[in-house]
């Protein structure tokens, strides 16, 4: 008995990882340059190369290359890009730590403290240099006042100083003596001397001799004018033509006035 005949079997190429249908269909949709060339290695008929090769290519035309398509593309590429930057928080820039305000320095009291005590107190607080002046106005410290009593100071205790270059200023007095009520005071007023009443000077007036006498005043024969006795030279007289005497001179009233 023979053996049955031997069966050719053809061969069969080995299919490559690239040449799956399944790769070769994603590569024409999403790529089609690349999917065209993976199609004619593949071990597809003819006629099925031909009509993926056209269909992919038209897909690729009316996708990728319309305006609307490439705008969307770009903009779906950067709206990630923009998420990730609104996204992603910004360093805050270093903020200058506040420091709190500093006190307001005030005005130590001095009055009724010595000078060089009150020195000692201003100088803590100001730069300047502490004026002295007298508490009253007639009174100047002395060059070596440092035992002097403060009565008042400017500014008053407790204000507040803007700054360390605010004047202070102090007034004295001697050691012992009370401070005054206010600055414009005087240690030893000037006393102003009364002045002496004067005794008016009376006027002199005319005395008139009623006696009637061959002398003076009675009415005589030769002149038949009337004699009014002692008159003052110059005044008022009445009626014309009367007499008078003055230091022993005889005068006439004429015009209303006595004339010699």
């Amino acid at each position: 008995m023979y053996p049955p005949p031997h069966t050719h079997t053809p061969f069969q190429p080995i299919r490559r990882w690239w040449q799956h249908p399944a790769l070769i269909i994603a590569a024409l949709v999403l790529f089609a340059p690349a999917g065209i060339a993976l199609v004619w290695t593949s071990r597809w008929s003819q006629k099925k190369k031909i009509i993926a090769s056209v269909l992919s290519g038209l897909w690729f035309l009316v996708v990728f290359l319309s305006p609307d398509s490439s705008k969307k593309t770009g903009d779906d590429a950067k709206s990630p890009a923009a998420a990730t930057a609104t996204d992603t928080p910004r360093p805050s820039a270093p903020t200058a730590t506040q420091q709190p305000p500093a006190p307001a320095v005030m005005m130590p009291s001095v009055v009724g403290t010595p000078f060089a005590a009150a020195e000692k107190a201003v100088e803590a607080v100001v730069d300047t240099r502490l004026t002295a002046l007298g508490a009253y106005r007639d009174v100047t410290p002395a060059a070596d006042h440092a035992t002097w009593v403060v009565c008042f100071q400017e500014p008053a205790a407790g204000t507040p100083l803007a700054s360390k270059s605010v004047p202070v200023t102090v007034h004295l007095v001697a050691p012992g003596t009370t401070c005054p009520t206010g600055k414009d005071s005087l240690l030893r007023p000037k006393t102003t001397p009364k002045p002496t009443p004067t005794t008016p000077t009376p006027e002199p007036t005319v005395e008139e001799d009623g006696s009637t006498g061959s002398s003076g005043g009675s009415t005589g024969s030769s002149g038949g004018s009337d004699s009014v006795g002692t008159i003052r030279p110059g005044a008022f007289c009445s009626p014309a033509g009367a007499t008078g005497t003055y230091k022993g001179r005889v005068y006439t009233c004429r015009d209303k006035h006595w004339r010699q």
